[in-house]
Parts: C-alpha cells; structure tokens; sequence
C-alpha cells in the first residue's frame, strides 16, 4: 500500500499510510482508538475505497472495489461483528452467495469444508446451526468462509475479543499453521501479549500515520507502547491494598432466567466489600450482565436475595426496589453495553445532555439544572483525554473509544458507594485504557465497592482483589486475584477445573 489517505467528511482516517505485506507472514497492525487500523485494512478488502494513493499485489497494481474484488485477488477479512445467518448451519453460511455451477450440492461443499478444518487444525461441524455455536466456533466459520472462498491473504480485526485464553491458543494454533502452508495473516489488535505470541512482524499506525514497522522478536511492549501513544507509558496496572473492607453487597441464592425462559443465574452467592474491586470472570454471555442488572434493579430476578449493607452494618433488601431508587442509595451500573448509543447514551445529544441524563430529576424547579452537568461534561473531557471539538458535539460524532469514555466518566462521577462496571475498557486502546483501571482504583480507594466484569483475563488478575469465576450462570469459585494463576481461571470458566469455595 502506498500513500494511502482516506478522509471522511473533515476526519483525516489515514494519511499518506505505506504499509508492505509479505506472503508467508503474520503481520501485527497496531495502534490506538481511532489510529486508523480498520479503515486501511477495509480498503484492503474492498468495503471502502482509498481518496488517494494505489495498492498493489505481487507487483501489480490493484483496483479493489467490493469484497467480491478483494477475493478475486486472494484478499478475506473477518470482521470484529460476525456476518452470519443464525438459522442456517455452518456449511449453508460458508458456501452462501456463491456462484455455482447447477444446483447447490451441500455434501460436496461439507466434504470440502472438512478438508479445510483438516489441513489447519479446526474444530467445527458442518451440519451444526448457528446459534448452537460458540463465540469461538462462529469466529471458525467466518475462517473458514474466507478460506472456501481461496484467499491467501487473511485479515482478522481484534480476533481475540471475546475468547478464553484456551480458545485463544486454539486460534493462534491455526494462524500457525496457515502461516507455514504459506498463507499471509495480518491481525489489527491493541493486545500487545498477543502481538508479541504471534505475529513475525508489528507495524504500528498513530493518529491516521504509518509511524514504523518492527521485526517482533527485536522489540518489546514498552517500545510498541511508546509508538502507539507517541510518548512514554507506564505499563503496570497498580492495585492498592483493600482500604478497610467490609461487606457492601450480599447476593444470596440468586437465580434469574431471562424472558424466553433460559436460565442464565443459577443459585449465586457471593459478596462485593467496600473499598475493593470484586472482578467477574467468564465467558462471554454466561450471566455477568444479567447479575449486574439484577442488582441494579433492570432484571427480574426469580428467587434469591440482594442485600445492600451501609456504613452502620444495617441490611436493606435490594430487590423490589426500581433502579431509580435504587441508584438514589449509591449503586451506580456503569455498563458499557456491546451497544454503547443504543443503551447508555443518545446519540443526537451532545456531551453536557449526555450528562444530564444522570442528573437531571435532581433539579428543584422546572426548570433543569445545565450548569453542574456542563462542568461534569468539561472535566471528564479533561480528565479522560476525550478528543472532541467541544462538549456541544453531539455524541454520534466521536469515535467508539472516546464514547466510552463518556460513558465510564458520568457514573463515577455520580459519586457511587457500589459501582458496577462491565466492558469498562471494551474496544478502548492501552493508553486510555490505564486511565480507566486509575479511575477505578480512585474509587476503590475512596471506599467504594467496586465489582467489575472485563473480557481480559490478564487485566482481570492484575487490577482485582478478588475473581468471582462463573460458568454457565453458576459460581465456578472465588479466588484471591494476587495469586491466581491464569490457567485455573480459563479452566474454571470452561467448567474444567473447581476453584475455592470460600465466599
């Protein structure tokens, strides 16, 4: 790629980005929020179209259009949002939109597709349906969609997402073995253990740049980190000492099936103290966001017991109550959803709305209070680095990360004694990041109780106290996150290995 620049409306997405591919390679693309990461690679695989600058392959120069041009070229990218028929099974999604010659003949295309999962190592069944599947499994399927389809060139955006660390070694497996049958993997992620596990080659993009591109083995997190960012970061995650602890949050029994009846919480029981950060481990979709919701009050829960315990030691039952009397006692749910405008913000609204979202029942008169949340908007822009024109720009118009940080800033803000944080850091890069495990130990430290739910786990074992581990909406077990051991906790999660059963 070369001089490539792509520009939407006065967002400059990449400018003047040269980036060389090798065949036979596994290429890390790094960089932060909003560097630039996936558009190139949307240009690569034909969903957008450079303004300026020419591709070109095995010499040639390269005109991709659509991404049935890019597969014309040996070009597949699997997206971070799979693209699957849930109805239809893994060979029906695989062989979908092809072309071919008399009727669809799906033994022969299950015969080829076993081949596939044969010659790199996948686990899959052709006849399985969709939603059966795994998160895992479907990230199989869009594989070995791409690979159906003859690409040589793979480009994954943040595989590793929403994989266990086993799935993840499973995957990584594979990518090894493309790699030797000479296939080329270009992998965009911020995990930067991941880069170094993986890739032959790292190159890293910063504000829409091409900053440079190392040979991995002669480089390190703190030199990648620094090119990211464009200064020096540290990369350690403190984790204060538990300030004087006490039990804030009893959850006794709790079971909760969701509305078509699924069972998602099955007789949980565990405590959240003051003054530490409770962290949740699991795979994806099995209860985090339902338990987090039934304590703050959105989730009808079927039996079992929530207890909110104040400074004197006197025990109020939280079921029953709405959320808003519920966050009237301190509980704040900063839940970062998969869907951040969807649920926690409105799009069409700028930051200083955003934030009056939170506040404004606390107004007196008829009037609302625009004062107080337009500070609030100023100082989480100052503080968590938004990068925004002004605090009036509607929300839609920032990037994901930044959005998130709206988000995470105005339920701290609220000044909590419990906060609930899921996906806190979903999508966000490192620098940003490490802001936000700061803000929450801030809060840890004031004496609030913090619970948080993350998808990864190395964060999970450095920032917590403790690790509830759930499988399947059961407690799997707690243990103490300064001397976990990351391989139990995979286990736990997948139902492998049992854990402590202390509370």
């Amino acid at each position: 790629m070369r001089d490539i620049t792509k520009t939407f409306g006065t967002t400059v997405a990449n400018n003047k980005v040269n980036l060389d591919i090798y065949k036979g390679e596994i290429l890390s693309l790094l960089g932060e929020n909003g560097s630039g990461k996936t558009t190139l690679m949307n240009m690569l695989s034909g969903i957008y179209y450079p303004d300026e600058g020419e591709i070109s392959i095995y010499g040639k120069p390269a005109a991709i259009h659509s991404p049935k041009e890019a597969f014309d070229y040996g070009i597949g990218m699997i997206h971070q949002h799979f693209k699957l028929v849930d109805v239809f099974t893994a060979a029906e999604n695989i062989v979908l939109g092809l072309k071919e010659e008399g009727k669809l003949d799906l033994e022969k295309a299950s015969m080829k597709i076993r081949e596939i999962c044969d010659a790199y190592g996948f686990d899959i069944d052709p006849k399985q349906k969709i939603y059966n599947m795994s998160v895992s499994q479907k990230q199989t399927v869009e594989i070995v969609k791409v690979l159906y389809r003859g690409a040589d060139i793979l480009i994954l955006d943040e595989p590793t997402a929403v994989l266990t660390p086993q799935e993840t070694e499973k995957l990584f497996a594979v990518l090894r073995n493309m790699k030797t049958a000479g296939k080329t993997v270009v992998i965009i992620t911020h995990k930067l253990h991941e880069v170094l596990a993986i890739s032959d080659r790292v190159a890293v993009l910063r504000k829409g740049e091409f900053i440079g591109d190392m040979i991995t083995a002669e480089t390190n997190e703190q030199e990648m980190t620094n090119m990211m960012v464009g200064r020096q970061v540290s990369l350690n995650i403190d984790r204060p000492e538990p300030v004087n602890p006490k039990a804030r949050i009893r959850v006794e029994g709790l079971t909760v099936r969701s509305q078509d009846g699924i069972l998602k919480l099955d007789d949980v029981s565990f405590t959240a103290n003051s003054g530490e950060i409770l962290g949740i481990a699991g795979i994806s979709g099995c209860g985090q966001k339902e338990l987090l919701e039934a304590i703050a009050g959105l989730q009808p829960v079927e039996t079992g017991t929530i207890s909110y315990i104040d400074d004197d030691g006197q025990s109020e039952e939280l079921i029953g109550k709405d959320p808003l009397q519920i966050a009237a006692m301190g509980v704040a749910l900063s839940f970062v959803p998969e869907d951040r405008l969807g649920m926690g913000l409105v799009a069409n609204m700028d930051l200083t709305d955003n934030m009056m979202l939170r506040s404004f029942r606390k107004g007196r008169s008829m009037f609302t209070d625009r004062k107080t949340p337009k500070k609030l908007a100023e100082q989480v822009v100052d503080e968590l680095e938004v990068n925004t024109p002004s605090t009036a720009t509607p929300v839609r118009k920032l990037s994901g990360g930044n959005v998130q940080k709206v988000l995470v800033g105005r339920e701290i803000a609220s000044a909590p004694t419990v906060l609930l944080s899921a996906y806190a850091v979903r999508g966000l890069d490192i620098n940003s990041s490490y802001t936000i495990y700061d803000l929450l130990n801030q809060q840890k430290q004031k004496g609030v109780a913090v619970v948080y739910v993350g998808e990864d786990l190395d964060v999970l074992m450095e920032l917590s106290d403790r690790i509830l581990v759930l499988c399947g909406g059961k407690v799997s077990g707690v243990v103490d996150g300064r001397t976990a051991d990351k391989n139990q906790i995979g286990m736990m999660m997948t139902k492998l290995g049992g854990g402590s059963d202390n509370e």
